[in-house]
C-alpha cells in the first residue's frame, strides 16, 4: 500500500512523557505519509499551554521522539522542527499534503486549513486519530501519567 501514501505529512505536539497515545499517533503518521514533518513545541511555546504540571525540556522531548522513530525505523523519513506556535510550517508549505491530528487538536487543523486557503494554498488532507484509551476508558495523556493515574501503556496505577 506504500504507493497510496502521501509524499509529505505533518504532525505536531508537545510529546511530554511519551506514551501509547503518542506512539499510535506517530505510527499512523508514517502509515499515511512517506515522509513526515514532526513539530515539537519549544519550551517557550509549551509554557503558554498552561499545563498544570512540569513539562520536560525540549531537548529531552525531542530525544524521546527521535529514540521512538529510530526503534521503529522511521527516523530517516522524519524531519523534526521546533514549534513556536500551533501552526509551524503547515500554514505556508507547498510540499505538505496532509496533517495528522488527535480529536483534541482537530480544531487547530481547521484553523490551519483556513489560513492556507486565505494564502492561496490548498487545504491539507486531515487525518483525525482517535485518542488511545487507558484501562478506565479515559484517554491516556502525559498529565495522567505524571499524576500517576496510569502508566505509559494506559494501565491503572494504584
Amino acid at each position: 500500500m506504500v504507493e497510496n501514501r502521501l509524499k509529505l505529512v505533518s504532525v505536531g505536539g508537545t510529546f511530554d512523557v511519551m506514551h501509547k497515545g503518542h506512539w499510535f499517533l506517530l505510527e499512523e503518521t508514517f502509515n499515511v505519509g512517506n515522509r513526515a514533518v514532526i513539530g515539537i513545541t519549544t519550551n517557550e511555546f509549551a509554557a503558554t499551554l498552561k499545563k498544570e504540571h512540569e513539562i520536560d525540556c525540549y531537548e529531552k522531548r525531542r530525544r524521546d521522539v527521535v529514540n521512538f522513530l529510530r526503534e521503529r525505523g522511521y527516523y530517516e523519513r522524519a524531519e523534526i522542527v521546533p514549534l513556536n506556535d500551533p501552526f509551524g510550517p503547515t500554514v505556508d508549505s507547498n510540499d505538505i499534503e496532509g496533517i495528522i491530528v488527535s480529536e483534541e487538536t482537530e480544531p487547530t487543523a481547521e484553523v490551519i486549513n483556513q489560513m492556507r486557503v486565505d494564502r492561496g494554498l490548498r487545504p491539507l488532507l486531515m487525518f483525525v486519530i482517535t485518542m488511545v484509551l487507558a484501562e478506565d476508558g479515559k484517554p491516556i495523556s502525559s498529565t495522567r501519567v505524571r499524576r500517576q493515574e496510569v502508566d505509559r501503556y494506559g494501565r491503572l496505577i494504584g
